[in-house]
């Protein structure tokens, strides 16, 4: 990632007008989103019991932001960090059927996140699940979804631009976007780490979806950690774009295809995690009582980062950042919000 030192940048909109272009951003994807995967929004909460097992433990080793409940002793209640197994539940206790879904609006704080221009202790993002055929449960459906997003992404796009010309062409979205694997990523840039590989593919490709993200590779690595009980690692990926001003990769979106009953067991093992078959949503799962899904999460304040050509998150979502964080943004004219 270009450093903040390098860079000639001044934001092409005020602190008004950025508002009024999150908003719009965010009417025009979720709208178009929920009709292009037959999603329905729902409310969704804030925070869960760890004895459900609902919460996201993202590589392991985030610790959650939890709280005591003076009416319910013994247990306290812990901040969300995604609500990837949530949705799953939901899906089976509103009834949805096979090709519908659900989004909503999550909201996350992950104390343990190193703070620079992607990342906040803050998140906000659309979670969506969809409920899938088992004979869907393949590549080729992983593929198709992944393609609707992005075209999504492009729409949203046109639309942002014909609103404010002044963002220019400040982003480039190819007309189709990519597909590559993580050992097809690593077998293409030997001896780079992750970060490294990704940035090099998002130079060329400029739109793509790095898949199978998980199980180690041939170097004895996985390219990133990820959860064991809800992606199937062989049925996952992130979608990344180019940032131009910040000549990095950009991930708007991680999502896959969820773990089955044997996928869940493999994992678990594979993460040294087994004793989280305990836990209420594996027992659901487990006993075959939850639907087969897709789904995943699309970083709200990154696509607005990302459409109005910002290069810090802090630009399109309130949060709080070192105070020489603070002080580089103002030399460069840049209104934190």
């Amino acid at each position: 990632m270009k450093a903040f030192e390098d860079m000639d940048y001044r934001p092409c909109l005020n602190l008004r007008q950025t508002e009024s272009a999150i908003k719009l951003i965010k009417d025009t994807f979720q709208n178009n989103i929920a009709e292009a995967l037959h999603l329905q929004r729902v409310s969704a909460p804030l925070y869960v019991m760890p004895s459900s097992g609902l919460n996201d433990n993202l590589t392991g080793v985030e610790r959650p932001v939890s709280f005591d409940v003076p009416d319910i002793p013994g247990e306290e209640a812990q901040i969300v960090h995604s609500l990837a197994k949530w949705k799953r539940l939901a899906l089976k206790r509103y009834g949805f059927k096979p090709g519908e879904g659900l989004y909503t609006d999550m909201n996350a704080i992950r104390r343990d996140e190193t703070l620079d221009a992607l990342h906040s202790l803050y998140v906000d993002q659309w979670d969506w699940e969809k409920i899938l055929d088992k004979k869907d449960r393949n590549e080729g459906t992983l593929k198709e979804t992944v393609r609707t997003i992005y075209a999504v992404v492009k729409k949203t796009a046109q639309k942002v631009l014909a609103a404010y010309p002044q963002l220019g062409q400040g982003f480039e979205l190819p007309e189709k976007i990519t597909f590559i694997t993580a050992q097809e990523l690593e077998d293409r840039y030997p001896g780079s780490t992750a970060k490294e590989r990704e940035d090099a593919f998002a130079r060329e490709a400029k739109a793509y979806f790095l898949m199978k993200i998980g199980w180690p590779l041939r170097s004895g690595a996985p390219h990133d950690g990820r959860a064991p009980d809800y992606d199937d690692w062989n049925l996952n990926g992130d979608i990344l774009l180019y940032h131009p001003l910040l000549d990095c990769a950009f991930e708007i979106s991680s999502m896959g295809i969820r773990v089955d009953e044997q996928t869940l067991l493999r994992q678990l093992k594979a993460s040294g995690c087994e004793e989280r078959a305990k836990l209420h949503f594996h027992q659901e799962l487990l006993a075959g009582r939850l639907p087969c899904t897709i789904g995943g999460g699309i970083g709200q304040s990154r696509l607005c980062m990302f459409m109005l050509g910002q290069i810090h998150i802090g630009q399109s979502h309130v949060s709080i950042w070192p105070e020489a964080m603070m002080e580089r943004m103002a030399e460069m004219g840049v209104e934190l919000l």
